[in-house]
């Protein structure tokens, strides 16, 4: 028995649709990573982007367990002296809750040049709608 391997004009990437109204950003984010990366595929390749795109909307309305919406914070460099800089998840979720979605799924994917090729497949909306009509995307339950 020969063993397959994918080859990247031969994949058929679908779009998938997930709603954030209520979903634990871990838990979600847990299930969503392998998704983008293929592995809930018979065909998954560890050298080959095999993965879906995702949609995720409502990510405003995305929840913490326990005290880490009080507690947890981002950090970044601005790469000037003295630039470590930290922001709290209320305060992110007020600016930006679509990147707060895109880090823990970020975090999740593998640290190379195929990682932040399935990450350009992840696409997240503030609210309800999106853009991505034409592509028809299925709605899913990770829960």
């Amino acid at each position: 028995m020969k063993t397959f391997m994918a080859k990247k004009n031969e994949i058929e990437q679908k779009w998938l649709l997930v709603d954030a109204d209520g979903a634990i950003l871990g838990r979600m984010a847990a299930r969503i990573a392998p998704i983008l990366m293929g592995k809930n595929k018979p065909q998954y390749t560890s050298n080959v982007d095999v993965g879906d795109y995702v949609i995720v909307v409502n990510a405003k309305k995305v929840k913490l367990t326990g005290k880490k919406a009080q507690q947890k914070e981002y950090d970044y460099y601005t790469h000037h002296p003295g630039g470590h800089k930290y922001i709290s998840f209320a305060e992110m979720m007020a600016k930006k809750p679509e990147k707060v979605i895109e880090l823990a799924v970020r975090r999740m994917l593998p640290k190379n040049k195929i990682g932040r090729e399935m990450l350009k497949k992840l696409k997240v909306y503030r609210g309800p709608e999106h853009d991505h009509q034409a592509q028809k995307p299925e709605k899913i339950e990770l829960f």
